[in-house]
């Protein structure tokens, strides 16, 4: 048998696989593994916890090549850590990359298009059929992530506090306030100020539910949610074209929660797309990252000979 081990390790959650050939043999989930965003001693027990759950499903003790991609795969330290808890787990080889790098590869199998990522955080990622990459946005929840589930709650709980000064009516201070257990401003304040700060990604899906509702804040955060992910694609679009010589349209894939489960983002994001660009090709599913590290590590293990 030549069995390998993917995972994806999200902002919010992670999974991972256990295959042999075109069968999966197990699979697992548990919380994030990113550093960042839950600490170190969080990430380390929640990737041990995948694995023992994966490799007991699967009946093994060790895989032949294992791929992990995480959003903080470039810090330092963290592929050093990953690879000792998969040493511990049996792994002969293994890879540790970004979770752009996976998703792309679940998308385009190592070929040319773009990815628009949106779930906790967001990002664009283009590549040429060199291989070379562009960007655009994925600047991290306090600097960019403009579309991604943080960026959402985040900006409507800002606009919220304008709209009350304003005196507009909106009822998205009532929802996060019992979302977040506040009994009134000065607490909800607090607690959105504090530090370590709240899961303002959390409030997404409250967020959308108000939109629906016909919410006026609300519906306008997410309209500016889905306007800022169709310009970063069509941004890394535009330098693909101009700096790769790339002729005709580039596929386009995408990945995240708020893309997938949000449909006052996704319809606008589909249609402005196809009114700036017709004839580029875009994914109707939702890319399932973890496709693509599993991918990945069957390639490390066919390099292995």
């Amino acid at each position: 048998m030549s069995l390998v081990l993917g995972i994806d390790g999200g902002g919010t959650h992670t999974r991972a696989s256990i295959v042999d050939g075109d069968k999966v043999l197990g699979y697992g989930q548990s919380g994030s593994i990113k550093r960042l965003r839950v600490g170190a001693e969080a990430a380390e027990a929640n990737l041990r916890a995948v694995l023992k759950e994966v490799y007991a499903q699967a009946g093994i003790k060790g895989v032949r090549a294992a791929c992990c991609g995480v959003a903080s795969a470039t810090m330092p330290g963290i592929t050093e850590w990953i690879t000792a808890v998969f040493n511990d787990f049996g792994v002969e080889r293994s890879e540790i990359v970004g979770d752009e790098v996976i998703a792309l590869d679940a998308a385009f199998k190592g070929g040319p298009g773009i990815l628009q990522i949106a779930g906790t955080g967001s990002n664009t990622i283009g590549r040429a059929p060199d291989g070379q990459r562009e960007s655009a946005g994925g600047w991290s929840s306090h600097l960019g992530d403009e579309g991604s589930g943080y960026w959402i709650g985040l900006h409507s709980v800002r606009r919220a506090l304008h709209a009350y000064d304003a005196e507009q009516p909106n009822r998205i201070l009532e929802k996060v306030g019992e979302a977040w257990g506040t009994p009134d401003l000065e607490d909800l304040v607090n607690v959105g100020d504090g530090t370590p700060g709240p899961d303002f990604a959390a409030l997404a899906p409250v967020i959308d539910a108000l939109a629906e509702a016909g919410d006026p804040v609300a519906l306008d955060v997410l309209r500016q949610a889905s306007k800022d992910l169709v310009e970063f694609v069509l941004l890394v679009r535009e330098k693909l074209r101009r700096k790769h010589k790339i002729e005709g349209e580039v596929p386009v894939a995408w990945t995240g929660s708020v893309i997938e489960k949000t449909r006052l983002v996704r319809e606008p994001f589909f249609a402005g797309l196809r009114a700036a660009a017709p004839a580029m090709p875009i994914g109707e599913k939702a890319v399932v990252s973890l496709d693509g590290a599993v991918w990945r590590a069957k390639r490390l293990a066919e390099s292995a000979g």
